[in-house]
């Protein structure tokens, strides 16, 4: 069987789930890179175009739902709109963070002097709520669990260097430079002859899980999608819990978390108010092709 360049994580008769690699666009855009439709048309076919449901930035990885038929695309849009559905992200930002979570309501706006990016804006701003949880810390950074109940553009980027913990790497609205693994490993040596490689040089912001009700006219359990790091982020997470971080302390259960993250499996949504306990959840994953 073909390998797809855009992983599908689900399938059945009303929707596709998948896992969108970073630096391809859910929409044409000027670059005249390839988008995503474009690529599923090839790679992907359907009896019927396949339609957006909702979107993620072209630089950020992860779940994304579509669509085959306009009844699922009603249905699945309107949720959306209505914050109905449960998201949640993993965002390796720039540490260390003096609080464990935190709730950012700071309303959005396009910006005049740069559309290609938002600003917080309280007076004629789009509503905009943003709920985090410090998952670990490692080193210089921490990883961040983070709930966003609206879909704002660029609304955890914007936010989160809005309250002074900005991603690790973000051209727009952070440090555009690389996480090189000779800045934390006190013992790096380079290969001889050969450039050091970066851990990662893309946006670390990943959308690792969605949760959604099925359809109302085909009842079944509510349905979690996980959207597994690639290897880069992977392997970034791996290399700075390993040779970035001071503090010991939790250390198992720490661990423990990583390797929950890096096996893909769901972790529990919390609320910007209500404590949570990790990694134990109670919800299904689907993780097969429904075909």
């Amino acid at each position: 069987m073909k390998k797809l360049s855009v992983p599908v994580l689900y399938e059945n008769q009303d929707i596709l789930i998948l896992n969108k690699p970073s630096g391809i666009s859910v929409t044409k855009d000027r670059s005249g890179a390839p988008w995503l439709m474009e690529i599923l048309q090839k790679e992907f076919p359907t009896p019927e175009p396949l339609r957006l449901v909702h979107r993620i930035d072209k630089e950020t990885s992860g779940v994304l739902l579509l669509a085959k038929n306009k009844p699922a695309q009603t249905f699945y849009t309107s949720g959306f709109s209505k914050q109905r559905f449960a998201k949640l992200y993993l965002a390796l930002v720039q540490g260390p963070l003096p609080q464990n979570r935190g709730r950012i309501k700071a309303p959005l706006l396009r910006s005049r002097q740069n559309p290609q990016t938002m600003h917080v804006q309280p007076w004629k701003g789009k509503e905009a709520v943003t709920d985090w949880l410090k998952l670990m810390e490692l080193g210089p950074f921490a990883l961040l669990a983070v709930q966003p109940p609206t879909g704002r553009t660029h609304q955890i980027r914007v936010h989160l260097a809005h309250r002074g913990i900005p991603l690790a790497l973000d051209p727009l609205y952070a440090s555009p430079h690389p996480l090189m693994l000779s800045d934390y490993k006190k013992d790096y040596r380079p290969k001889r002859d050969t450039p050091e490689s970066p851990l990662i040089s893309r946006l670390t912001l990943h959308a690792y899980q969605l949760q959604i009700p099925p359809l109302p006219t085909k009842p079944q359990t509510v349905c979690m999608f996980v959207a597994p790091l690639d290897k880069k982020f992977s392997a970034t997470l791996k290399m700075l819990f390993k040779h970035a971080r001071s503090c010991r302390t939790a250390e198992n259960q720490e661990a423990e978390l990583l390797q929950t993250i890096l096996a893909a499996q769901p972790l529990p949504f919390f609320s910007g108010e209500e404590p949570t306990t990790f990694p134990q959840t109670d919800i299904d994953t689907l993780s097969e092709f429904d075909r």
